[in-house]
């Protein structure tokens, strides 16, 4: 027996490439403006001595803050170290069973990475020709549900009544949807929290709140289900934000004028830009997020990838079956989507 036969071993998550220098970087779906004014004076005023002290380690600050903006009780909200922690904790809290696990073929690749590493039995279900997910295919025995809504990385929306066929038809499974990209169109599910205990939003202040590099998602759930994602948090780590992430969330919860303003910005760029792109002779799905998922039917998606690369533009290129013709382009300013577009019509001309 050797030493390395008990250590467990899985493939990883590989997130997008974080490259240095001057680069037009559209492949990991950060926001292109910076966070609220507030954020950095919250920061600003907050005392270093107190950096000796742990942080508080419910949280209860922030969660009084995000359960004041979307009407629920500051029981009803989980926090943590951006919604990937959240997820994660939300897979080892609700996925304990011998049922298999169902979510979509096409999707966030990190949900079959966690459960691979959890040993949580799970099936992928395909989406439609069109990357549409169909509720129906969800209304069979699972030991669990879990969607992004917006899909990531087709950018496509399902309905609110959509997310309410797959709850109502699972009432004795957790339903988690990741609202990730929520705000920049789709519907949320929080309407329906009152209605079905069995549902869990997951949410993220990296990509709308522009506050990736404070890692801070949260969750909305009964609160029999926090308390049981609280039970396994603590159990692992009970200190999992710091004391300057905890301030910086709340105050970008606090300010929606700026929040408004940042994603009718990026709502708009998106419109244009799919606009230009179809010009150009792209196919590009109907986003609600902050990424545009977009296909030429002349030039390999790989091809055009690697050559923005060489030219300081990164978008995101995954070599997988069914989108591996596609091409995640993340909205950026008007001036790098302007000399992205540039590169593009360049390249077709060719």
């Amino acid at each position: 027996m050797s030493l390395y036969d008990n250590i467990r071993r899985v493939t990883p998550y590989v997130p997008g490439e974080q490259p240095a220098g001057k680069v037009i970087k559209l492949n990991t779906n950060e926001c292109p403006y910076a966070p609220s004014p507030r954020v950095a004076e919250a920061i600003a005023v907050c005392d270093a001595g107190r950096l000796r002290l742990y942080p508080e380690p419910d949280c209860h600050t922030l969660k009084e803050s995000i359960a004041a903006h979307y009407a629920v009780k500051p029981d009803e909200v989980f926090v943590g170290v951006g919604s990937d922690d959240v997820l994660a904790l939300a897979f080892l809290t609700f996925f304990a069973g011998e049922k298999p696990v169902l979510f979509p073929d096409i999707t966030y690749s990190f949900y079959d990475v966690w459960a691979e590493l959890y040993a949580i039995p799970y099936e992928t279900v395909p989406l439609a020709a069109d990357f549409t997910l169909r509720p129906e295919d969800y209304a069979r025995e699972n030991g669990g549900v879990i969607f992004a809504n917006p899909n990531a990385p087709t950018g496509l929306a399902l309905p609110l009544s959509g997310v309410e066929e797959i709850l109502a038809k699972n009432p004795e499974s957790v339903v988690i949807v990741d609202e990730a990209y929520v705000d920049f169109g789709a519907e949320t599910a929080l309407p329906l929290l009152k209605k079905y205990e069995n549902l869990v939003v997951v949410r993220t202040m990296s990509k709308s709140r522009a506050l990736a590099g404070m890692r801070i998602g949260y969750a909305f759930a009964a609160k029999r289900l926090i308390r049981a994602m609280e039970d396994v948090k603590a159990s692992i780590n009970s200190y999992t934000m710091t004391t300057l992430s905890l301030a910086a969330g709340k105050a970008a919860i606090e300010d929606e004028d700026y929040f408004q303003q940042t994603l009718g910005k990026i709502i708009k760029t998106r419109e244009e830009t799919k606009a230009s792109l179809q010009k150009l002779g792209f196919s590009v799905t109907e986003s609600k997020t902050n990424f545009l998922f977009a296909r030429n039917p002349n030039i390999p998606a790989q091809t055009l990838f690697e050559t923005l690369r060489k030219r300081g533009i990164y978008v995101r290129y995954f070599k997988k079956p069914r989108i591996d013709e596609h091409l995640r382009i993340t909205i950026g300013t008007d001036e790098d989507m302007k000399q992205l577009l540039e590169e593009l019509r360049c390249l077709s001309k060719r």
